[in-house]
């Protein structure tokens, strides 16, 4: 399969000169979906089942090609949480298609270890479940006079999320903190010489409301949604302050490439399963090609020399 070295690859090359000794010898990458940069059309099984949906061009590879390290292991899958980094994680999607077992990601790790990505807490939070939760085929009808219709026929999906002042969505953020913190700690006794890089996932949902019916989620639960990924990437840097490992921050540098962007600015697909980056199906509300060449992009950055 032709590969087309991104912008973020061929910088890396140059930060990383052939000529110079690789500073890393063994690279395993750890995490979720947003890690994966699952597709459905450039997908690979080199590393974990179909039912990964790992992409052949997703960040963790750019990396490990840029550093040239002799030994890299992707144990990125879809649908991950921190209980995955243990215990085998079965994905079925399309029976006899797409599926299989993803062993414990943790299997990937040993004392040669001396650089690891982790991305997760997503799916730990529910918040990617809550997006398609969000999906209306009306716009937000709440203020009519007598008009109650549910979800999703109008109604604000975030209204259920909060109850007298509590958010559960919020709750769940806070109860994930610690299973972050247990997986970076597990990583650490597994290979004690590994630098630890903790991605935070990118700005996908813009901030100031949405852009329906072009993504079919009310301007309310919009602000929701992008509230609660700042909130989950807060607590991600929380995790990587306490642990003493480095966060790398992908939010901050990708705003104004959401799913309400056009094609070719965005980096994080919207509700229409179609992409131009690369073209074809692809899976909605994840990072296209564009997003996996700024994560790697980022996690380049901090890497290279300063």
């Amino acid at each position: 399969m032709l590969f087309t070295i991104p912008v973020a690859l061929a910088t890396a090359l140059t930060l990383f000169p052939a000529s110079h000794a690789p500073a890393y010898q063994e690279y395993v990458a750890l995490g979720d979906s947003w890690s994966a940069d699952v597709s459905l059309t450039h997908m690979t099984t080199e590393h974990t089942p179909r039912g990964c949906l790992q992409a052949t061009y997703n960040y963790p590879k750019q990396v490990a090609a840029a550093l040239r390290v002799a030994t890299f292991r992707d144990a990125t899958c879809s649908g991950a949480t921190t209980t995955a980094m243990r215990e085998p994680q079965r994905v079925r999607l399309v029976p006899r298609l797409i599926e299989g077992v993803n062993k414990p990601q943790f299997d990937r790790l040993t004392r040669r270890t001396d650089l690891v990505t982790l991305g997760i807490g997503g799916n730990d939070a529910g918040l990617s479940h809550a997006v398609l939760g969000c999906i209306n085929l009306l716009p937000s009808l709440a203020a009519v006079p007598g008009l109650a219709l549910p979800a999703p026929l109008g109604k604000p999906c975030s209204r259920k999320w909060v109850t007298d002042g509590t958010d559960r969505m919020s709750r769940n953020i806070q109860a994930t903190e610690p299973k972050v913190a247990a997986a970076v700690r597990g990583v650490r006794e597994r290979s004690p010489r590994a630098r630890i890089l903790l991605v935070n996932y990118l700005a996908g949902l813009p901030e100031n409301g949405g852009c329906w019916p072009y993504v079919t989620v009310t301007d309310e639960d919009m602000r929701w949604l992008s509230a609660r990924l700042r909130e989950l990437n807060a607590m991600l840097g929380r995790v990587a302050a306490a642990e003493q490992v480095e966060l790398v921050d992908t939010y901050s540098t990708s705003l104004g490439h959401d799913v309400c962007k056009p094609p070719g600015t965005r980096w994080v697909e919207a509700l229409l399963p179609i992409s131009t980056n690369p073209p074809g199906p692809a899976v909605p509300f994840h990072p296209n090609r564009l997003g996996a060449n700024h994560q790697a992009s980022s996690v380049l950055d901090a890497l290279s020399p300063r």
